[in-house]
């Protein structure tokens, strides 16, 4: 029998019974030996998925970072002058804010997909889809900016058989053919090009302190006299700016926590000081060597001023494998940013955001190919509309500026998602405890910097607004699909005649059956305790944030204390007061543990990621992604 209600509908002329669910029942479940087999497999997959030691998780995101100086350097130096060495030993240095901030972070929820996956487990379903949005743009400018930079430098060195942009689709094409042979086989490829432009660098480097040492100060002092600011307030304009545009050095670091699942346990501090310090050294010894060397109207005349510096110091060779050395390594920016959205495009579709298809891996690999297609479709298309207006290769300095703010506003995820876990989830076990006022620090720098990058360059601000808000509309849609499906129903319900024409009048119901099918998906609730406030609070929530008919609130019977008392009584409380969820108790005998939780899933067939729970202590034995389930209350 469905359940009813005197409430009026709020449809003139349609029936709204399709907005009332079944009533609930009350099942004592005993696992079989099948569910258990499937639930000691499913955790040893996700054993198996942590392969990335502390080097192999650096390249992947090193490449990002410590290829950054390619075009980091030419623009900062743009609006720094003889400045830029300060602005960006200033930019790299914020990160000692930061790298606490996503170490407290990593150790409390390491699930891919962050910092989405963090502010998901710490606050709305709304927030996390911003959140989202932003961090499937900033992968795509990263992939994007690194693609059309080895371009550019390819370009500068060489004249090629074909016009730019079909360089820059060829590097996105073959590095979308690498990320399909697997995340361990591309870590490896990673690796290999980080050494390689480590390796590069140290040479550089070499070249030029001993190129230094037999020119002397001459070209220095010259570069000096003729950038220097007239007064302070200029020195200080200078400074700032080129401090603004300096955070683009450390392009990809916010990626490393995209992928943390498939980090080894304990390995992530480690990772992130790998990327750190390399930044620090690379960005300023880099420019001081580049003021040193070469003349400053040389600098703001090129693009290539790492290859400029490389021919200063030791030649044309040395200029030609800086060239293909940087050409490598943005290839590898590209790698990393198509690794990182896979990962994000997995922990959309495991929550149900988008549909399961991006799921769907090639069996030799257990590569995402829908999702690699789709996020190197979408880098395309980004590409695409910036070359139409900007003419990305003969402005490329200008191109990265396009990025600056979504990269700004990403890494302000993660002292917003500290805050929110601080407030809303503080008893969840974690180390290092970051100070408070480290995360309103991090917090209050972001605008700072965001409005400095808006005032160098007003036009990002409009490319940002524009890029976001088509993701949005796009995540949004595959959010609140019955909302929008209710939208044409409604509008339906408005021309009767459409009711009566052949071709039209059942359109009403075709829409009633995608809504029951989209709604069918059932979500679980796991309780300890019988008290009705937190078990509505955990209703509530499903409500608001997720398109189901159906939530299965399971207690698994603990030995010493049983049943709650009023568990049952509650339930079928509960299920009078949501009319239109049908609200389910199941009674599971065994003990709360991964096992059994995976066992469950397999039992139920609902994923992990659609069981919710109770924020866990600090007594508490397990990880959060040991469960792989999501925390929705305190």
């Amino acid at each position: 029998m469905r359940k009813s209600t005197t409430i009026p509908s709020r449809f003139l002329n349609l029936s709204n019974d399709f907005e009332f669910a079944g009533w609930g029942t009350i099942l004592h479940l005993q696992l079989e030996g099948s569910d258990y087999e499937a639930g000691e497999a499913r955790i040893k997959q996700n054993d198996e998925t942590k392969v990335l030691g502390q080097f192999t998780a650096s390249a992947l995101a090193g490449n990002a970072v410590l290829g950054s100086v390619f075009y980091a350097l030419p623009a900062v130096v743009g609006v720094a002058s003889v400045y830029s060495p300060i602005s960006l030993f200033i930019a790299t240095l914020t990160l000692f804010i930061w790298r606490p901030i996503m170490e407290e972070l990593g150790s409390a929820l390491p699930i891919c997909g962050a910092p989405y996956s963090y502010i998901l487990n710490v606050s709305s379903k709304t927030l996390a889809l911003l959140g989202a949005a932003l961090l499937f743009l900033d992968f795509a400018s990263t992939s994007v900016v690194s693609a059309a930079t080895a371009t550019s430098y390819l370009a500068g060195e060489v004249m090629l058989p074909f016009p730019d942009f079909v360089g820059t689709i060829l590097v996105l094409a073959i590095f979308t053919l690498v990320s399909l042979s697997g995340i361990k086989e591309s870590a490896r490829v990673a690796l290999c090009v980080l050494t390689l432009h480590l390796i590069t660098m140290t040479i550089l480097i070499i070249a030029g302190a001993v190129h230094w040492a037999k020119i002397g100060n001459d070209q220095i002092k010259e570069n000096w006299h003729d950038g220097k600011a007239s007064s302070a307030s200029e020195i200080a304009k200078q400074t700032f700016n080129g401090f603004c545009l300096g955070m683009l050095g450390l392009t990809g670091f916010e990626c490393t926590p995209a992928y943390i699942a498939r980090i080894k346990p304990g390995r992530l501090p480690l990772v992130l000081r790998n990327l750190h310090y390399p930044a620090i050294v690379l960005n300023c010894v880099l420019m001081m060597l580049v003021l040193a060397i070469v003349p400053l109207e040389t600098i703001l005349e090129g693009d290539n001023i790492l290859s400029l510096l490389a021919e200063k110091a030791f030649g044309k060779g040395l200029r030609l494998y800086i060239a293909v050395n940087a050409i490598i390594v943005l290839c590898g920016g590209v790698l990393t940013g198509i690794l990182s959205a896979c990962e994000l495009l997995e922990q959309l579709t495991l929550d149900r955001l988008i549909p399961r298809s991006f799921s769907r891996v090639i069996p030799l690999t257990n590569a995402p190919y829908v999702s690699v297609l789709s996020f190197t479709a979408f880098s395309g298309i980004i590409y695409a509309s910036t070359g139409a207006q900007l003419s990305i290769v003969s402005k490329m300095r200008v191109t990265p500026h396009k990025f600056s703010l979504v990269w700004l506003v990403v890494m302000s995820l993660f002292p917003l998602a500290l805050l929110l876990l601080k407030f809303n989830r503080g008893r969840l076990p974690r180390t290092p405890n970051t100070p408070f006022w480290v995360v309103l620090f991090a917090l209050a720098l972001v605008p700072i910097v965001f409005a400095g990058n808006i005032i160098v360059d007003p036009t990002t601000a409009g490319y940002f607004a524009a890029y976001l808000i088509v993701i949005v509309i796009f995540f949004s849609a595959t959010q609140n699909k019955t909302h929008i499906l209710k939208w044409i129903y409604g509008i339906y319900d408005q021309f009767p005649s459409l009711h009566r024409w052949r071709f039209t009048k059942s359109w009403g119901e075709k829409i009633i059956d995608l809504m029951r099918t989209l709604r069918r998906q059932p979500v679980c609730i796991l309780v300890r305790t019988d008290e009705i406030n937190r078990l509505f609070q955990m209703i509530m929530y499903v409500r608001d944030n997720e398109e189901t008919a159906s939530v299965k609130i399971v207690h698994f019977i603990d030995e010493e204390f049983g049943i709650p008392s009023e568990l049952e009584a509650n339930a079928r409380i509960l299920d009078e007061a949501f009319p239109e969820i049908t609200i389910d108790l199941i009674i599971v005998t065994g003990t709360f543990n991964p096992i059994n939780v995976a066992a469950l899933a397999h039992c139920l067939s609902i994923p992990p990621s659609l069981m919710f729970m109770n924020c866990p202590g600090p007594t508490f034995k397990y990880n959060v992604a040991d469960l792989g389930t999501r925390i929705i209350t305190l």
